[in-house]
């Protein structure tokens, strides 16, 4: 088998029989990949601490369908800095997970791979809002193909007015004329989450407090309509204050 070597990082890992361990990367290269760490409990040599999850990585393995087999890794960087707050633990755990679960295996994703290094840079720093979370989310919503328009009515196409949208079940944004209930989405809360998509740079949009938590609702149904099950990090984030979801 022939050996690749990959950057990436760790979305996830959990033990395997005594010493073995399975792990979730997210790699440059490839996209999402599950590898098999054989000894990597007891081998401080070939892994040491490098598949603690949200490290990231340099590897070396042998790439197969279902389960990869893991030669070796090397630390790019642990995020010591995310590692001692925990908020900002919430916020990286979630973040992989988001990955881990809305991503198909096996197809490289560049750009979500670049906003995750930035988004857990952002972090390590020392910033974990709910700003930046969502600046995360809608990003990766968006490179997925999975964002709703922000702009314009899902059904007719026709541009939202002053008074926002109407969001529908599943994260569906429509004009008036299209529906008559659904939870009103605001203008000024859509114009953030578009300046989010511009920019793509933590740290520069501001929301007011209304419009940061209608984004969240937004985001979150968004979410949840395309995932298959719920989000084990979301109540960890929740408990270490980072949402701002009602």
């Amino acid at each position: 088998m022939h050996l690749e070597k990959l950057q990436a990082f760790v979305i996830s890992s959990s033990d395997y029989g005594e010493s073995d361990r399975i792990v979730s990367l997210f790699t440059l290269e490839h996209g999402r990949l599950k590898g098999f760490a054989r000894g990597a409990r007891n081998s401080r040599k070939r892994f040491g601490p490098a598949l603690e999850t949200f490290a990231r990585i340099d590897l070396q393995l042998n790439r197969k369908d279902g389960l990869s087999s893991l030669r070796s890794a090397d630390v790019i960087t642990l995020y010591s800095g995310i590692r001692c707050v925990l908020g900002a633990i919430a916020h990286g755990l979630y973040a992989c997970e988001l990955v881990e679960c809305l991503t198909p295996e096996g197809q490289p994703l560049p750009r979500l791979y670049r906003l995750l290094a930035a988004y857990l840079e952002r972090l390590d720093s020392g910033h974990s809002d709910d700003a930046d979370r969502r600046l995360f989310e809608i990003n990766l919503l968006n490179i997925l193909g999975y964002r709703p328009s922000l702009q314009r009515c899902g059904r007719c196409g026709s541009t939202f007015d002053a008074h926002g949208a109407l969001m529908q079940q599943g994260g569906e944004l429509v004009c008036r004329f299209c529906a008559v209930t659904g939870r009103q989405i605001t203008s000024a809360a859509l114009q953030g989450l578009s300046s989010c998509l511009a920019t793509g740079r933590f740290g520069l949009v501001a929301f007011d407090q209304e419009s940061l938590q209608l984004a969240g609702v937004l985001i979150d149904e968004s979410l949840a309509n395309h995932s298959s099950r719920k989000f084990k990090s979301l109540e960890f984030l929740q408990q270490a204050g980072g949402s701002d979801r009602s």
